[in-house]
């Protein structure tokens, strides 16, 4: 009855009597139980059922299944119920009813998957039926507090609560009742529950909770959960068209009229429309044959799949879009991808389907438009989930058993959103030189292709190169397919056999693309397959390798000899967009630590479930086509060893860099996790001589390209795993590794004649490396490992020096690697050791000859440092650096930190010195200060004489040097301090000198009466009063030629007209004699100079001055008078001065005005 009509849902199909038209089925169904007769689910056959789905416990007698409930239950799974009504004539009603039976869901993993996140908290359902484990360990507490929120957990608890009642199965339809229990705030609810199913899978679900998520709501997970765990104790019946067919008329009548009657408020309506076109003989619903039944299963045209609420998964996209990173949106998003990721590995159609939702939501961001009209790059994290997304295409589409219109289905798709302007590039904001994902190697004429010129790839384009690939090549069957594939007598050695000398297949593809297929095996639910071709390209790696090494021995004395390099591969595996190291180490790591059964497939359903634990891996059995004592384990390591060590270009783009960067370390991170044995140990041996001896192929080759991918972040794991085991190769490897050719000059840029397959780059321009940052300070760590493990051995220290000195070119980081050997060789618990010692003082010899000549906000900080770590090896270290002083420090630096440091008495008392030894510092100390002091005497004289003053001869030729550079090169604030000195160290005539001179350098306009210099020239003239009449009458002149001010020269002025002059001596004494005459020099000149300021002040003012400044000008008028009255005839003079400012400034009345107020 297989007639599909185009009435409103619930309905499934159209169901109609025997007879009633060519849509009908031929035939009768055979006769059953009355009206409304019902059965348990589980019938006769319930013990089979339950043993099936193992609800009987281990032990208990259980009797083999019967024939009709097998056959019935692989029908349920692959017909959909129309086919069978069609198919048969006669369907008996026990066979309906197994069939109906066997139709719901018998697994709980698809229920789990459908309603909740993959959390990684273990699961009760990983066997059906199984009882439910609480968390452990109180670690778990929080992770357990956040599961338990999960609508799958509070389906159990509902179900196990005793929540679930009235379950009816009516044909594929199953109803029932949830109590949600009473909360503190909320009553108790009962949701009215309905599950549609057909073959299996849950086809809708409506529950009266209102629930709006992507996920079924708990009440339906209790519902289903109780079918599945209880069948025996669900009421069956056939779909309900089945009983209406056994009715007669007044059955049938009295079956509407009573159901009216119980729901007439809600169905009368409906009703009496539907009854008013049934008689109505043109209506619609008369030209359609039978009517629907919403329990009546699938028919053939349905498409069979899991119930997922499409608009749900768009709004949420869209929500956790549009909060930008934000309230943790980024990890909602990449727990969507990873369900996506468990939907592939079920092969469950609808991951194909999620994604598509996903990705429409995604190419409709707005910000994706705004970001590329503003010219910014998105969030690192934003460009990781676009990556992911295109990664799960490459997953889809390399489907190996997906349908041929379905992939082009995808294809029409995939370059619809890859059309579009506002669609990611692969690489962030720059487009890329990369192959095409078919060929490893870019070939033919437009391989050297300018990239400005090229389309750019965009995050789906790899996903549309992938629908050109096929499953079909006998020999990629055979090797997925079997693990006896083998051919002894294959003897063909050339570069693309397909087996190697063992007889072993062997897989040539283009990396990225092979280990593209492993990942889409693995994602689709085939660990096996997945696994087999990931060892056939490991050992096709490890041949290649082996190939490799040959040809550049043979070539490698021409190659040395020239300098030059080639690089091997234009892209390189680790940091690579599809992460081919990464997916053949997963793979190669899964198959440690799985057991064989549940390796056949849905191996990860209890993993992601369960909760994470720490992993132990283990030496599986050795496979097939393995090496004596070898095991997937070891497989994976060398993998990845392989990868990291490989010789590759640095990417263009901050992105594309930064993600090399990143895979890198995760990748290490992950080895890290491995504990090493001697049979690992061997493979770390083996590849560190095959990357130290293989030429161009390897980043550790005697000679790379400028532009090569630097190896220290792995060459520092290397090292640490080796260094146990073998010191002298982990040294090796790691000294090697520490050059970083794009600082160097001189580095090789050119390329050799193409040999065999290799490709050439000659890429002549300085590269933009965006992480530069990063990689010098892994270069640094590198270092700083190597020299925390050499210390105590002189030979390895040297070593590690030399290769610092002559590769790290930034001097921040050699400074850090500086204080690193300076905190080994001094730590609390030991002798310091006195060669780390050495090592450290050179590098911090080293950063200041670096720094000499550049600004660094660090140097301050650095010199401090290297006197302190000079300090630590001893006297001669710091006579070394006084001596050799001009080569390390600014004088400045010199004579204020080095020489005053090292003269302290803390360093005499730290180094235990003796008299001899103390004079020879202090000799060296003088020697640098008079250096200083003739080089730079404005900043080094005053340090330079401090340094000298137990020194009579050298401090005298401080001095000198002083006087000689005062006329010219010193500052009137340098003198007037260094006069200020000598004053303080008993040199008062000398001090005397230097403030005279310094007066020649000053010159105080009248408006400068706040100017920092006037305590100096206070200082100066009391320092010559004190002095005497005749040092005081030398200064006055000098003071009247620099001081325009006449605050300051009236305070001056007051001052020399208090005390006799020289009437107090150095130590306080008083000497009798005069006062000095204002009406005679020097006080005189003075005076008249004094006066002068003021007028000629008065007169500045008075051009510009405005209303509010009145009061000031009034005060500041009478300061002048009191100067005017200390002349004999002032009175007079100032009486004039007011008279003339009142005829000049007569337009002023308002100011006039005041002035005739206070001074007449």
């Amino acid at each position: 009855m297989a007639e599909r009509g185009h009435l409103p849902p619930p309905a499934k199909r159209l169901c109609c009597r025997a007879g009633y038209g060519s849509g009908c089925r031929p035939g009768q169904r055979a006769g059953g139980a009355g009206p409304g007769s019902g059965a348990l689910c589980a019938g006769p056959s319930s013990a089979a059922a339950a043993a099936a789905l193992g609800l009987l416990p281990l032990g208990k007698t259980q009797s083999p299944e019967s024939l009709l409930d097998i056959a019935a239950r692989k029908v349920a799974e692959k017909w959909p119920f129309q086919r069978v009504e069609e198919r048969f004539e006669r369907i008996p009603e026990p066979v309906q009813r197994r069939i109906v039976y066997w139709s719901f869901p018998r697994s709980e993993r698809e229920i789990c998957m459908y309603s909740s996140f993959n959390t990684g908290a273990e699961d009760p359902a990983a066997v059906p039926g199984g009882a439910v484990t609480a968390p452990g360990g109180a670690a778990d507490v929080a992770a357990a507090a956040d599961e338990n929120r999960l609508p799958f957990r509070r389906g159990i608890a509902l179900l196990d609560g005793g929540c679930v009642d009235n379950v009816l199965q009516v044909g594929f339809h199953l109803s029932g009742t949830v109590t949600e229990p009473a909360m503190q705030s909320e009553p108790e609810t009962v949701c009215n529950v309905a599950i549609s199913f057909d073959r299996c899978k849950i086809t809708s679900v409506t529950c009266s909770c209102g629930n709006k998520d992507i996920f079924y709501c708990a009440h339906v997970v209790a519902l289903s959960l109780y079918r599945i765990r209880k069948p025996d104790q669900v009421k069956l019946h056939l779909p309900i068209s089945e009983t209406l067919f056994q009715m007669n008329r007044d059955q049938l009548q009295k079956f509407v009229q009573y159901l009216i009657t119980v729901h007439h408020t809600e169905v009368l309506p409906t009703a009496q429309k539907l009854a008013d076109e049934i008689l109505s003989q043109n209506s619609e619903i008369n030209q359609v044959h039978g009517a629907p039944d919403p329990t009546a299963g699938a028919s053939i045209d349905d498409e069979n799949c899991w119930h997922l609420d499409e608009e749900q998964v768009q709004e949420q996209v869209k929500l956790f879009l549009s909060q930008g990173g934000y309230h943790g949106s980024g990890k909602q998003l990449n727990l969507l991808f990873a369900k996506v990721r468990e939907m592939l590995k079920m092969r469950d159609s609808n991951g194909a389907r999620m994604l598509t939702l996903i990705t429409e939501q995604f190419m409709a961001d707005p910000r994706l438009s705004l970001w590329r009209q503003q010219g910014t790059a998105m969030t690192d994290k934003y460009r990781q989930l676009w990556d992911e997304l295109g990664a799960l295409w490459m997953c889809i589409v390399l489907n190996p058993h997906c349908k041929l219109e379905q992939k082009a289905s995808w294809l029409k798709q995939l370059k619809k959103w890859n059309s579009v302007d506002v669609c990611p590039w692969e690489d962030g904001n720059h487009g890329n030189e990369l192959p095409n994902l078919t060929n490893a190697l870019p070939q033919g004429a437009n391989a050297n292709q300018d990239s400005s010129n090229r389309p750019h790839r965009t995050v789906f384009t790899r996903a549309i190169e992938a629908c050109d690939l096929h499953w079909q090549d006998s020999h990629l069957q055979h090797i997925i397919s079997s693990d006896l594939y083998t051919n002894y007598c294959y003897h063909d050695n050339t570069e693309n056999s397909l087996f190697d000398s063992h007889g072993w297949p062997l897989w040539h593809e283009h990396v990225p693309t092979a280990c593209a297929r492993v990942d889409a095996l693995r994602s689709h639910g085939y660990p096996r397959e997945a696994l087999r071709l990931a060892i056939a390209i490991v050992n096709t790696l490890r041949r290649q390798q082996q190939k490799q090494l040959e040809m550049f021995r043979a070539q490698k004395k021409e190659l040395l000899h020239r300098g030059v390099t080639s690089i091997t591969n234009l892209e390189g595996w680790v940091g690579h967009p599809l992460d081919p190291i990464g997916t053949l180490f997963s793979s190669l790591m899964e198959a440690c630590r799985v057991d064989d059964e549940s390796f056949h497939g849905f191996s990860d359903f209890t993993e992601n479930m369960g909760h994470c634990k720490s992993l132990e891996y283990q030496h599986m059995p050795a496979h097939k086509f393995l090496e004596e004592g070898e095991s997937y384990l070891t497989l994976a390591v060398e993998v990845a060893l392989i990868g990291l060590g490989q010789q590759r270009i640095m990417p263009d783009g901050l992105y594309a860099q930064e993600k090399v960067c990143r895979n890198e370390e995760q990748l290490i991170s992950k080895l890290q996790e491995i504990e090493l044995d001697d049979t690992l140990v061997k493979i770390f041996r083996k590849q560190a001589v095959f990357l130290l001896e293989a030429g161009p192929y390897s980043g550790l080759g005697e000679v790379i390209h400028r532009e090569s991918v630097p190896m220290h972040t792995f060459a520092k794991y290397l090292f640490t795993s080796l260094l146990p085991h073998d010191a002298e190769l982990a040294y090796k490897t790691a000294l090697r590794a520490m050059r970083l050719l794009v600082l160097e000059s001189t580095a090789p840029s050119g390329d050799m004649p193409r040999p065999h397959h290799i490709a050439s780059v000659v890429p002549n321009r300085y590269p933009r490396w965006f992480t530069l940052s990063h990689v010098e300070s892994q270069q640094c760590e590198l270092a700083s490992t190597m020299l925390t493990a050499a210390k105590g051995d002189v030979r390895r220290l040297e070593t590690v020096l030399e290769s610092i000195q002559k590769n790290i070119h930034s001097s921040s980081h050699i400074f850090k690697l500086a204080q690193d050997a300076f905190k080994i060789a001094t730590l609390m618990d030991s002798l310091p050791d006195i060669t780390l010692l050495k090592v450290s003082l050179e590098l911090g010899l080293q950063v200041m000859r670096m720094t000499l000549s550049t600004l660094n906000w660090r140097r301050r900080e650095m010199v401090r440092w290297l006197v302190t770590c000079a300090t630590e090896v001893g006297v001669y270290a710091l006579d070394s650096i006084m001596q050799n002083w001009f080569t390390l420090f600014t004088p400045t630096e010199a004579t204020s930190i080095v020489a005053t440091t090292v003269m302290s008495n803390s360093t005499i008392v730290r180094l235990h010195l003796d008299c001899h030894q103390q004079e020879k510092l202090a000799s060296s100390a003088r020697t640098l200060a008079l250096q200083c002091a003739m080089k730079d005497p404005q900043n080094c004289a005053l340090s330079a004489l401090t340094l000298c003053e137990k020194d009579h001869i050298a401090f005298e030729t401080a001095y000198q040097i002083v006087l000689d550079a005062a006329t010219t090169g010193m500052s009137y604030s340098q003198l007037f301090t260094i006069a200020r000195y000598m004053e303080h160290r008993g040199y008062p005539m000398r001090a005397y000198k230097l403030a005279t001179l310094a007066m020649t350098h000053l010159n105080l306009s009248y408006n400068q009466d706040t100017h920092p210099a006037i305590n100096d020239v206070l200082w100066a003239c009391a320092l010559s009063h004190s002095l005497g009449k005749n040092e005081l009458a030398a200064i006055i002149p000098l003071v009247v030629k620099s001081v325009k001010c006449a605050t300051v020269l009236s305070d001056i002025l007051r001052r020399c007209t208090l005390t006799t002059p020289g009437m107090v001596g150095l130590h306080g004494r008083r000497n009798s004699g005069k006062l000095m005459s204002l009406d005679k020099a020097p006080l005189r000149q003075l005076l008249d100079a004094t006066i002068g300021a003021y007028i000629n002040t008065t007169h500045s003012r008075l051009t510009h001055i405005s209303p509010r400044h009145y009061s000031e000008f009034i005060e500041f008028l009478s300061k002048a008078r009191e100067t005017f009255l200390m002349a004999h005839d002032g009175h007079i003079q100032f009486t004039q001065f007011i008279d003339n400012l009142k005829q000049i400034y007569k337009g002023k009345k308002k100011l006039m005005m005041l002035v005739r107020e206070r001074f007449g």
